[in-house]
């Protein structure tokens, strides 16, 4: 029995309990990096093989982050072959390389001023993105797949409820679009619309149906993450700003939040983050700003 048909048992058993993009996601990291090494060993080879030598190869093209995920998948598979066949895969003895975690990148305040005023001048559904984002800290697939209907004014509140994003189809053996709910119950959230945001989104709420796309205006016609990615990277190009991710904003939401004495746990939750010390960890203590400001109370 070679490994192709341990993953085939695998998948299918990890079908049943998971969303389909996650299911995706497994099958693409599996064909991309895992099965051309495995693909033709037996469990014997398997129990005898030093997967370390596989983990140093990984590490010599791919980030930390990419090569403890694969990891994480693959001893997923090996501990279902222990279970299934009573075997004896050494997989305590994988050792997945350490993840440093380093500041996060975040726009400055003149950056941050330069963005919303050209936003706010061009006044377009996609350049409104841009203002949702740094202003809520939602993720691009979240807004991507956000509706008018999500956005109630009246209540001043955010609804985020699914994620876009382009997966690995199996069976067509190419990509497609899935909207879908957030990978963690956490990340269903509600975050509510400051005064600011609130002015600027009243003015054009009435133009558009509750099943409407917020970025497209239209119920049929979507944007994916890749193509407002490029959109965005656009706008920083026009505002003379240097090239960020559009996950910066996020960052720059979350760290803004705490210059100004949000506590954690509110952040944690309009963030979405599944545990409190996700936030702490990535943000409050790489935050200087705030540490020389409670410093100078002493």
């Amino acid at each position: 029995m070679n490994f192709n048909i341990l993953v085939e048992g695998w998948l299918e058993n990890k079908k049943i309990s998971i969303k389909e993009s996650t299911y995706c996601n497994y099958v693409y990291v599996i064909n991309k990096y895992i099965t051309p090494t495995f693909e033709n060993m037996e469990i014997k080879e398997l129990q005898n093989y030093n997967f370390n030598d596989f983990v140093i190869e990984l590490m010599e093209e791919l980030s930390t982050k990419t090569v403890r995920d694969i990891l994480c998948i693959l001893k997923a598979i090996l501990c279902y072959v222990n279970e299934e066949y009573d075997c004896n895969i050494k997989i305590s003895k994988i050792k997945s390389p350490k993840l440093v975690q380093g500041n996060v990148t975040v726009l400055s305040n003149r950056e941050k001023g330069r963005l919303e005023n050209y936003c706010i001048r061009v006044d377009t559904l996609k350049s409104m993105g841009i203002l949702i984002c740094l202003n809520t800290g939602i993720r691009i697939g979240e807004l991507c797949a956000l509706k008018w209907k999500n956005v109630d004014l009246d209540k001043k509140i955010l609804y985020v409820n699914h994620t876009l994003q382009r997966v690995y189809d199996k069976k067509q053996k190419k990509t497609k679009i899935i909207i879908d709910v957030p990978k963690t119950a956490k990340s269903i959230r509600q975050i509510p619309i400051s005064n600011k945001l609130y002015e600027i989104l009243k003015t054009i709420k009435n133009k558009y149906n509750d099943d409407n796309f917020f970025l497209t205006g239209s119920s049929e016609k979507f944007i994916e993450p890749r193509n407002y990615q490029k959109y965005f990277k656009n706008v920083l190009r026009k505002c003379r700003i240097k090239s960020y991710k559009f996950h910066t904003l996020r960052h720059t939401f979350a760290s803004n939040c705490i210059e100004v004495g949000m506590d954690v746990k509110s952040l944690s939750e309009m963030l979405g983050h599944s545990s409190v010390e996700i936030t702490l960890n990535k943000y409050v203590h790489s935050n200087y700003k705030l540490q020389k400001k409670y410093l100078e109370k002493l």
